[in-house]
């Protein structure tokens, strides 16, 4: 029954790459606030935001 069961195949593997790529946007995310926090919203002003 090669190829029966496609999805049980992938699952895992993208379960995987998505947490991978979960933990880096959630890291991004908090740096863009912390930074906008420290120096104010206006990337302009704000070096850290550039």
């Amino acid at each position: 029954m090669s190829g029966h069961s496609h999805w049980a195949g992938i699952k895992y593997k993208k379960a995987a790459n998505d947490a991978k790529r979960g933990k880096v946007w959630s890291k991004v995310a908090r740096m863009i606030i912390v930074a906008a926090k420290n120096g104010g919203g206006d990337p302009a002003a704000n070096l850290a935001l550039r």
